[in-house]
C-alpha cells in the first residue's frame, strides 16, 4: 500500500496541472483591477479619504447579497490607501476582521481581544473581566496619534452572537480617546440587518451607507474570462464552460464568488478524473458538490440557539410521519436546552429563528391559519436527505450532545 500511494503522488506531480495559478480563483485574491465596481470603489475612496489627512472618516456600512464585491472592493480600496499612507508616513492603520470566525468573534471579549492584538497588546483568550479588556484596548489605541479603521466583515454574524452593544461601544470609542481616532466599516450580506439594530447603534454605524447590486450574467462572464485566463493553462477550458458558470451564478442572485468557486472545483474534479480539459459535465458535478458543502458550512457556523432549533426540527421530523408545527418543535427545543445548558428563548423568538432557517433553505416553513386559534407554521425539512446524518453529527458535536 505504501508503495502504491508513493507512486500515486509521483504520477500526480509528473502529469502536471490544469491550473497555472489556482489562487486567482480564491475569494482571498485581490486582482490588480476590480471589474464592474468603479462607482462603489470611488464612493468608498471618497468616504475614507479624510483619514489620509489624519481626520476621522465617517463610519461606513456596506450591504448587498453574497458575492457582489463588498469585501473585495473594501480590501482593494484599503490596500491602495495604505500604499499612499506608507509612502507619505501618514499614521493610518486599517485592520480587517472576519466576524464569521468563531474563534475571533463569537463573544464580545474575544473580538476586543483580537482588535487589541492587532495593536500589539497580547490578551489571553479568556480570564479577564470584559471592562479590563476594553481598558487595555483603549490604551493600545490611544498610545499615539493615529487614525485606525476597523473593517468588520459579516458584522451581522457578530451581532447575532453577542448583541449590538459591542457595536455601540466601538462607535462611541472616540469619546474615550485623546490621541487616536477610530472609524468602522461594517459589511453584511443581510439586507435587513440594520433594521433590527437599536436606533442609537444604527445611527452611529450607518453614518454612510452603500448598497452593492448583484452582477448580471454578462458581468460575471467577463470576470470569469479575466480570472480564468490567469488561473488555467491555455486551451484547458472546454467551449461553453465559462458561459454555463456565469448562468449558474446569475441564477444565484449574481454571486461572482460562487461562479469562481464553481469553475475552480470543476477544474479540480477534471484533474481527479485524469481529464486534459475542463468539460461542461464537470460544472454540473461541481454545482452538486458545492451545494452539499454549502449546507454543511451554514449549519456549522450558526449560533448555538439556531443549532438547537435546527436539531429540534430534525428530531421532531424523525419522530413524525409528515409535516409538523412550531409548537411541537418548541416543546422539544425547551427539553434540549435543559440538556445542553442553554437558556431557552421565548416561543416567539424560536419562531423567528425558524423563519431564518427557512430563508437559508435548511427547512421549509409554510404559514397556515388555524382560524380563531391563530396562525402557525407547517414545517418540513429542506435539507437533502443524504446530508441529514452529517448535519445531525455536526449539530451533536457543536452542542456537545
Amino acid at each position: 500500500m505504501v508503495e502504491k500511494i508513493t507512486t500515486f503522488f509521483q504520477n500526480f506531480l509528473d502529469k502536471g496541472s490544469l491550473f497555472a495559478n489556482k489562487k486567482v480563483l480564491q475569494s482571498t485574491y485581490i486582482p490588480d483591477e476590480i471589474q464592474h465596481r468603479d462607482q462603489q470603489i470611488e464612493a468608498v475612496a471618497n468616504i475614507l479619504a479624510p483619514a489620509l489627512r489624519s481626520e476621522r472618516p465617517s463610519n461606513l456600512f456596506l450591504y448587498g447579497k453574497t458575492g457582489t464585491g463588498k469585501t473585495l472592493t473594501t480590501k482593494y480600496t484599503a490596500e491602495k490607501m495604505m500604499e499612499v499612507a506608507q509612502e507619505r508616513n501618514i499614521p493610518l492603520h486599517i485592520y480587517y476582521v472576519n466576524c464569521k470566525l468563531k474563534r475571533i468573534a463569537d463573544t464580545e471579549y474575544r473580538l476586543i481581544a483580537e482588535l487589541a492584538r492587532y495593536l500589539g497588546k497580547a490578551i489571553p483568550p479568556t480570564g479577564l473581566p470584559t471592562d479590563e479588556v476594553y481598558n487595555i484596548f483603549f490604551q493600545a489605541l490611544d498610545a499615539k496619534k493615529q487614525v485606525v479603521i476597523f473593517i468588520l466583515d459579516e458584522i451581522d454574524q457578530l451581532v447575532k452572537r453577542t448583541g449590538d452593544e459591542i457595536i455601540y461601544n466601538l462607535t462611541r470609542v472616540n469619546a474615550e480617546l485623546k490621541n487616536a481616532q477610530v472609524s468602522l466599516i461594517g459589511i453584511s450580506n443581510d439586507l435587513t440587518f440594520s433594521n433590527n439594530l437599536d436606533p442609537r447603534v444604527k445611527s452611529s454605524l450607518s453614518e454612510e451607507e452603500l448598497v452593492f447590486p448583484p452582477y448580471n450574467a454578462l458581468q460575471i462572464q467577463s470576470i470569469l474570462k479575466r480570472r480564468c485566463g490567469l488561473a488555467f493553462n491555455e486551451g484547458v477550458l472546454d467551449e461553453g464552460v465559462i458561459a454555463k458558470c456565469a448562468a449558474f451564478a446569475a441564477r444565484e442572485h449574481g454571486d461572482a464568488r460562487r461562479a469562481l468557486e464553481l469553475i475552480r472545483v470543476a477544474g479540480e474534479l477534471a484533474e481527479r478524473d485524469g481529464e486534459e480539459r475542463v468539460l461542461i459535465k464537470h460544472i454540473d458535478v461541481a454545482e452538486e458538490k458545492i451545494e452539499r458543502d454549502r449546507f454543511l458550512d451554514v449549519v456549522q457556523h450558526q449560533p448555538k440557539q439556531f443549532q438547537a432549533t435546527l436539531y429540534s426540527v430534525i428530531a421532531v421530523d424523525d419522530a413524525s410521519k409528515g409535516a409538523f408545527f412550531t409548537g411541537e418543535i418548541y416543546d422539544y427545543y425547551k427539553d434540549l436546552c435543559v440538556k445542553v445548558g442553554l437558556r431557552p428563548l421565548t416561543q416567539r423568538r424560536v419562531s423567528d429563528i425558524i423563519a431564518e432557517l427557512d430563508m437559508l433553505g435548511l427547512i421549509n416553513a409554510k404559514v397556515i391559519s388555524k382560524g380563531r386559534f391563530g396562525r402557525t407554521r407547517e414545517i418540513t425539512i429542506g435539507l437533502p436527505k443524504a446530508l441529514l446524518p452529517k448535519v445531525t453529527s455536526i449539530l451533536k458535536e457543536e452542542m456537545s450532545l
